[in-house]
Parts: structure tokens; C-alpha cells; sequence
């Protein structure tokens, strides 16, 4: 059961977890299993999520609310998608899962519309999952493993955070919005400084932002490396639940007057400027002025960073009566059905259109590389949380992330511009204008799952099955890479990967080529003997999905050696067997060479008792200490082979 609440002041990620808590204690670092109330699945990831419950021979779902959402991979170029769209509808029917078809939208928002509430924890298999933290849930992504474990009632495992209070002051400035608030934290703070946190926003500010304008932070959060993003539950929130029809769902949930944090710090929102993220981290971020001026080719107005009703509106007044810049391709992303009824009611989409704009369909669409690919060495501006190298579609892609004043004024000029140099007064947003859509074509569970037949395509395969770790290896490091490589760059997204997420032996023959083209042809040479993968500081960042463990795997990895992990690819590592080490010398990272190959022994005895490990390097007889964070329960996972062994040992019993 979860446990009670403790007379000492908390703050609302305390709160959160407290009351969620079903073991371990919340001691920072030390490992604690968490009651997950609701999960969201998408179709990049859910595919293997529901092969997954498949394979565990799951009945129903067990939790409170699960849901699962086609916005990823829309395009039907071919029988890949529809038939994968086919499989998810009837799997969800079997389990129990709410249904969300193609063109109702982009799982968050919809999700935040539809589902979320106040005091409840939520994980996802994808990485944006915490922008739920908006509305005052504990929301994380995670990988589709422990999103389906979860889904099963099992705990959902993590070690426990540090947690951040941000205070925020004063109000934003015309033209300037909550993406401008999410990129000062990021200049500040960088791709690494949310790493092992929850960043809980707090103060007076909090009363000039939206539920909306919140997802917008709490969404971007997760590009700070962050655990969860956390708001408190307050009349904004209450609001936005009230123009959904669920006011019946909202709770207070703020924090108690003493609370403190770990760690602090503060924006006044007044002094905030319109800011720009550079190619190619979501990291780089300067004003908008340091380079204003220079041609742009593409404005993309939507994505889960900008979901709102706000984001696609004031961008309408911007240009209404106005053409954008000939050169400039004006792509408008909306989000969900919702607002994209919104916008026709309220003559927004007309103004758009009359602009000169490019409607899409309501899903993820250029933001993980599916259309709206950029030209060759141009510049886009995006709303998008992500500009990761070749994620847009383009290699060396130019794309800078920015608010959607910004990227309309640019649009406007054909230039960088800032928002605060045209002329033209700021528009005023009347969000109570906002009305209710019932998008019915979002399915409940099925009444009669036992009725259902599961319809499987021919591009659907049966997960692979691995054998445990031996308790020496002799490994080649196939692959060295830098600091903070992406899942981007070890299992790339787009229109050409993307429709295999479901056939594992076809999807890894893109596994890392956005790093070297022959990373396949040479891993397959080593798929039964073992390989590993040597990288630098945050390995893994970016989204959550679990390919990017499971194709190197499947490829022959064994083990993982870096100086740093980005917690949710940890985790993804540790789901599918491969045994994620870490440095303790400063210099055996640049002693080690790609090519070079490296024995460990006693690898059972080591993890069992916590000891150190010891690797030999055979080109230079150099010893290499080394270390890990697993858990007990990690430690027998990857012994076994996975996580999935471990299940399905535990049912066969």
C-alpha cells in the first residue's frame, strides 16, 4: 500500500511520490518502486509494448486508466503503418487500453484533454510523457518495458531524485512565452542539468501561465535530462479542466507553506527575452537578436513543445491580412482534433491559410522526421523540442528551436526575427473563448475482450529472446562515441526507420548509422560472440525508446561502457540485458581505442557482491576500474538476460 504522509512540510513532488510510494525510501539515490495509476503508449513504441503484454500473457490492464495514441507514424506509403494501426486498435481492445486513431493527435496534449488529473502518477513509453506534469501529476517516460510491467500493476522503479524548486516571478513581456521560459533553463542549465531531478516550479509567476503554457515547460523538461517536471494543482489547473467537461477530476495539490528543496533557483519572468535554440542541441540556446537577420527556409508552427491553442492562434493574428516571405515554407502542425475545430470555429485557420500556410495532419509528423523535411542547408525554425542532427529528415540539418512568435515573425520576414522589432501590437489570446470537442472517434475498452482476435501484419515479428550475461567476455568495442549521443543517433526515427519499430531483426539495420553507415554489416559479425559500445557523458539522451537498447542487443552488445547515462536509456540497457558500466578513471576514456578489445571476468561474483569490475585492455595491457548503479533487482535482471526472462520465469513458476 502506498504510505502516509508525514507531518514535515512538503512540496508537491513530495507529495506525489509519498503517496505513491510502495517501496524503498525517498532518500536521494536509493532505489524506490512506485504505484502507477495511468500509462501512455504511442505507436513508435507501443507496438512492442503490446507484443510485450502478448508474450507475458497479460488478460487485462491493471491500471487505473491506460491509453494508447497514433501520432508518430502516420504516413501510408505503403501496408506497414495501416497494418501496424490495425494491430494496436485490436490489442487494445484485448487488454483493455483506450484507443486513439490516427488524426485525433499528438498523444500529450490529447492525453492532457482527455485523461489527466491532478494527484495521479502517469509513465509513458515516450520521453515527452512529462509534460503531464502540468496539470500536478508525476509524469515520466519511460521505456516500453517498464511501461508495460506497469501496465501489468507491477511498480514502476527508479532511484530516488533530487528534487529542484524553480521559482518564478513576475510576468512575461509581449512577445515573449513560455517556450522563452523552458529555454532559459536550458541556457542555464544545459542538456545535463536536470540529470538525476525533478524540477518543480513554484511562486507568484505560476498565476500568469496557463495549464497550457505549463505543458510547454514541463514538456522541454525532459531535454534538460530531467526525471519529471512538476506544477502545482491550482485554479489555472482547474480551469483547463473546467473548459474540458472534467472539473470533476480536479483536486488541489500545492505545496505546503515551509516546504523546501534540494536545490533552488529563480526567474523573473519580466526580464525574460525571446531566445533561440541553434543547431543541433536543444542546448545552444541565445537571444533571438544575437542572430537575427539571417535567411530562413521553413517556419513550423505545433509538436507536443507547442501544443496549445495559444501557439497556433496568436501566430494566426500575427499574420492575418499579411503574407508570409515567398521563400518560406509556413508548415502548421495541428495538434489535436480539438484545436484544430477550434481553429476553424474561431477563423484562425483561415487567417493561416490566407497567410500562406501548409495545414498538416493533427499527429508528430516533422517532428520526428515524418515529412516537412527541411532543404539542403537551410535554416528552420521549429516549435519542436528536439533539433538533434539529422532528426528532421535533412542530414546536417539546420534547425533552431523557438517560440511560435518568433518563428512566425520570421516566417513574416524570411528572416531571424525578433517577435519585438516588428510592427505590429502583440496579440491578446481570449482563451475563454476556448470551447469543448468531444473527438468520438477516441475508443473505450472494449466491453467483450474476450471476443477479440489480435490482427497481426506481415511486418510484425516475434520479439527476440536473449540469454543471460556469462560470467566472462571477451568483447571488441565496435563503436566509440562522444558525449551526449542521442537515441536519435543509436536508432535514428523518420519515414524510413520508423515503419520496421515493430520487426526488430529488420529496424537494426539502422542501428547507429546516423554515426557510421557500417555499424550493422560489422555488428553482424559479432552477434553471437559479443561486442560492446564505449561512449562519453549522457549517453542515451533524448527520447525513451527501448530500439535503441534492443537492436544493439539484438546486434550482439553486451555491455555499455561511458562515463554517463541519460537515465531512461539506462534504464532501457538494464530492461534488455546489456550491462551498463561506468569510468572511475579520468583518463581510461581516451585510453580506449575503437577496435580495441576488452576482457572482464568475475562479472557474476562482481555484481552480486557490488565489488568493482576489472577490464583488460589487450592492445595496451591497461586495467580499467570500473563501476555500476544497478539494483539488487537490476543485478538479477541483466544476469538472466532481460527483464522479460525474469517475467517470464516468474509466470512459468
Amino acid at each position: 500500500m502506498a504510505k502516509k504522509s508525514s507531518n514535515q512540510p512538503r512540496n508537491v513532488a513530495q507529495k506525489l511520490i509519498e503517496s505513491h510510494l510502495l517501496s524503498g525510501k525517498m532518500v536521494e539515490g536509493d532505489e524506490i518502486g512506485l504505484k502507477i495509476d495511468q500509462t501512455l503508449t504511442q505507436d513508435a513504441t507501443g507496438t512492442l509494448v503490446m507484443l510485450e503484454l502478448e508474450a507475458m500473457g497479460l488478460d487485462q490492464v491493471k491500471t487505473e486508466l491506460s491509453a494508447q495514441y497514433v501520432d508518430h507514424n502516420l504516413l501510408q506509403t505503403d501496408n506497414r503503418n495501416p497494418d501496424d494501426h490495425l494491430f494496436l486498435r485490436s490489442a487494445c481492445e484485448k487488454f483493455g487500453v483506450w484507443f486513439s486513431p490516427p488524426g485525433s493527435g499528438v498523444s500529450h496534449p490529447v492525453h492532457m484533454e482527455r485523461f489527466g488529473k491532478p494527484g495521479k502518477t502517469i509513465i509513458g513509453s515516450d520521453s515527452h510523457t512529462c509534460a503531464a506534469g502540468s496539470l500536478g501529476m508525476l509524469a515520466m517516460g519511460a521505456g516500453g518495458l517498464a511501461v508495460a510491467m506497469a501496465m501489468t500493476g507491477e511498480p514502476f522503479y527508479l532511484k530516488m531524485p533530487k528534487i529542484m524548486g524553480v521559482k518564478l516571478t513576475g510576468r512575461l513581456p509581449d512577445w515573449v512565452s513560455a517556450k522563452d521560459v523552458i529555454l532559459e533553463m536550458l541556457r542555464r542549465h544545459g542538456v545535463k542539468g536536470g540529470s538525476g531531478r525533478i524540477i518543480e516550479y513554484y511562486g507568484p509567476g505560476l498565476k500568469a501561465l496557463s495549464a497550457m503554457d505549463r505543458h510547454v515547460i514541463a514538456n522541454m523538461g525532459q531535454e534538460m535530462g530531467h526525471t519529471a517536471t512538476v506544477f502545482p494543482a491550482d485554479d489555472a489547473v482547474r480551469d483547463f479542466l473546467e473548459q474540458q467537461q472534467r472539473g470533476g477530476d480536479f483536486q488541489t495539490l500545492e505545496a505546503d507553506r515551509g516546504a523546501s528543496y534540494d536545490e533552488y533557483d529563480e526567474i523573473d519572468l519580466g526580464k525574460l527575452e525571446p531566445l533561440i535554440a541553434l543547431p543541433s542541441s536543444p542546448g545552444k540556446v541565445v537571444p533571438v537578436r544575437e542572430v537575427a537577420g539571417e535567411s530562413i527556409y521553413q517556419a513550423y508552427i505545433g509538436s507536443s513543445a507547442n501544443p496549445g491553442l495559444r501557439d497556433f492562434a496568436v501566430p494566426a493574428m500575427m499574420v492575418k491580412g499579411r503574407q508570409t516571405h515567398d521563400r518560406v515554407s509556413f508548415d502548421i502542425n495541428p495538434t489535436s482534433r480539438q484545436i484544430l475545430e477550434n481553429l476553424t470555429e474561431l477563423g484562425h485557420l483561415r487567417d493561416l491559410l490566407g497567410a500562406g500556410a501548409r495545414l498538416h495532419q493533427t499527429g508528430c509528423n516533422g517532428c520526428i522526421g515524418m515529412g516537412q523535411a527541411p532543404a539542403t542547408d537551410q535554416i528552420s525554425l521549429r516549435t519542436v523540442p528536439r533539433n538533434f542532427p539529422g532528426r528532421s529528415g535533412t542530414a546536417e540539418d539546420k534547425v533552431c528551436l523557438c517560440s511560435p512568435e518568433t518563428a512566425t515573425a520570421s516566417a513574416l520576414t524570411g528572416v531571424i526575427t525578433d517577435p519585438r522589432d516588428l510592427d505590429m501590437d502583440y496579440p491578446v489570446f481570449d482563451a475563454s473563448r476556448t470551447f469543448y470537442v468531444a473527438d468520438r472517434n477516441i475508443r473505450p475498452p472494449a466491453q467483450h475482450p474476450e471476443l477479440t482476435m489480435v490482427e497481426k501484419g506481415p511486418n510484425i515479428s516475434s520479439l527476440p529472446q536473449f540469454e543471460g550475461l556469462p560470467d566472462s567476455l571477451e568483447l571488441p568495442v565496435l563503436l566509440k562515441t562522444g558525449d551526449d549521443v542521442s537515441t536519435d543517433e543509436i536508432l535514428p526515427a523518420g519515414a524510413d526507420v520508423l515503419p520496421y519499430r515493430s520487426n526488430i531483426p529488420a529496424i537494426s539495420e539502422f542501428t547507429f548509422t546516423r554515426i557510421d553507415p557500417s555499424y550493422p554489416e560489422r555488428a553482424r559479425k559479432y552477434r553471437d560472440s559479443g561486442s560492446m559500445i564505449v561512449g562519453g557523458d549522457n549517453y542515451g539522451q533524448g527520447s525513451s525508446r527501448e530500439h535503441a537498447a534492443l537492436t544493439p542487443r539484438y546486434l550482439g552488445v553486451r555491455v555499455v561502457l561511458a562515463k554517463s547515462y541519460a537515465r531512461i536509456h539506462w534504464e532501457n540497457l538494464c530492461n534488455f540485458g546489456i550491462l551498463p558500466l561506468n569510468f572511475t578513471g579520468k583518463k581510461d576514456y581516451e585510453d580506449i581505442e575503437q577496435g580495441d578489445e576488452l576482457a572482464l571476468e568475475g562479472l557474476h561474483e562482481a555484481l552480486d557482491s557490488g565489488k568493482e569490475i576489472t577490464a583488460r585492455n589487450s592492445r595496451t595491457g591497461e586495467r580499467y576500474k570500473l563501476d555500476h548503479n544497478l539494483s539488487t533487482r537490476q543485478v538479477r535482471m541483466i544476469l538472466k538476460g532481460g527483464l522479460l526472462n525474469v517475467m517470464r520465469e516468474s509466470l512459468a513458476s
